[in-house]
């Protein structure tokens, strides 16, 4: 069947006569409304490149990027760090003895790790464990926990969402907190003296200030109710099946205790890679006259009851210090001073090429 066509349809977008006029009603068509939207012509702004535009916006970035990298990589290298890897999967590490631990052994394995610290630490001094090998950010594991009931909805808290299976029930009772998040919850227990003529001096570590502010005051709250009774709060609940003792038994001051505890909390914010670290402590300097950590011996004592050999994994105590851009990180200095070092090369190379060859005539040569 053959179609009329009507140039001056293209021209005020709609039919005229045809088929349409026969049929005394609108003709229906799926041609564009004639706009200067739809039919693509609206006023735009189409650059040209040529050599007065490239070749200054490759050496704007290359001198832009190159010092930025460069005072971002000096500030990450002055960040003092320190790290210690206490797995204990080396004949000759005194923690050697404990890495067949289970979730439930007792009584609880311990061991000593002494090091040096060749130079003082002096501003505020941030304790992280860090972990390798271990997938949080598994599909599976993610989604295995149940946000109301951390929030401290009740009926949550007896009726667990079904994403927490297979710890969402125990022993008949409902587990809080549910969900394989919180079952693995890291328990080693660190703690940090400074040697003095033989004399160990603990160091205070801070347990407060550890977790984001959102974390503790909005995303998790304890059940409604007597808040200094969370032993009735919880009393129709048990324990997740890794856990030695009950989430109301966390911790001995009742802001910190229940699912408000800050280990807790910033054990069930995921990392999102299988290495990473998380906020173990805090260690604020006194005064400005002395450093927080002075340069000299330290133990490292480990109540070890994270099991981490099963699966390949390792375990890291780290001491850092902080700057304004955050922790120890040399790769985005890096990033910077190779982008900015590729576009000023691209920028040189383009300049010799232009100089060389810009000024011939590209034109052929037709033949009369």
């Amino acid at each position: 069947m053959a179609v009329n066509y009507s140039a001056k349809e293209d021209a005020d977008g709609h039919p005229s006569g045809g088929l349409g006029a026969a049929g005394g009603g609108a003709a229906k068509t799926r041609k564009p409304d004639n706009t200067a939207f739809k039919q693509q012509r609206l006023p735009a702004w189409q650059p040209i490149l040529t050599a007065g535009t490239v070749l200054p916006a490759f050496f704007v970035i290359g001198l832009v990027f190159i010092p930025i990298g460069i005072g971002i990589f000096v500030t990450s290298n002055n960040i003092r760090e320190y790290e210690i890897d206490y797995t204990g999967i080396e004949p000759t590490s005194p923690c050697n003895k404990c890495l067949n631990v289970s979730w439930n052994s007792t009584p609880s394995c311990t061991c000593t790790i002494n090091f040096t610290l060749d130079h003082p630490f002096e501003s505020n001094v941030f304790m992280y464990y860090g972990l390798s090998n271990f997938y949080q950010n598994h599909r599976r594991y993610v989604k295995s926990r149940d946000d109301s009931q951390l929030n401290g909805d009740n009926g949550s808290l007896l009726n667990p969402s079904k994403e927490c299976e297979p710890y969402r029930t125990s022993e008949n009772k409902p587990i809080a907190p549910c969900g394989a998040i919180a079952n693995s919850m890291f328990n080693d227990t660190l703690v940090l003296y400074r040697i003095d003529n033989e004399t160990r001096i603990p160091i205070h570590l801070n347990k407060k200030g550890i977790a984001w502010w959102t974390d503790k005051n909005v995303k998790f709250r304890n059940p409604s109710g007597d808040a200094n009774n969370l032993t009735a709060l919880f009393q129709k609940t048990t324990k997740p099946v890794n856990w030695p003792k009950p989430v109301y038994m966390l911790d001995s001051d009742p802001d910190n205790n229940g699912f408000i505890n800050e280990d807790f909390i910033v054990w069930m914010r995921t990392a999102a890679l299988p290495t990473f670290r998380k906020l173990y402590r805090l260690i604020e300097r006194k005064n400005n006259l002395q450093p927080t950590l002075e340069a000299g011996q330290y133990s490292l004592d480990i109540t070890y009851n994270y099991p981490v050999h099963s699966f390949d994994g390792r375990k890291r105590m780290i001491l850092s210090t902080i700057s304004w851009m955050g922790g120890k990180n040399p790769f985005l200095g890096i990033a910077y001073i190779t982008v900015g070092s590729i576009c000023f090369f691209l920028g040189v190379v383009l300049l010799i090429i232009h100089h060389k060859y810009g000024n011939r005539n590209t034109s052929a040569d037709i033949p009369n």
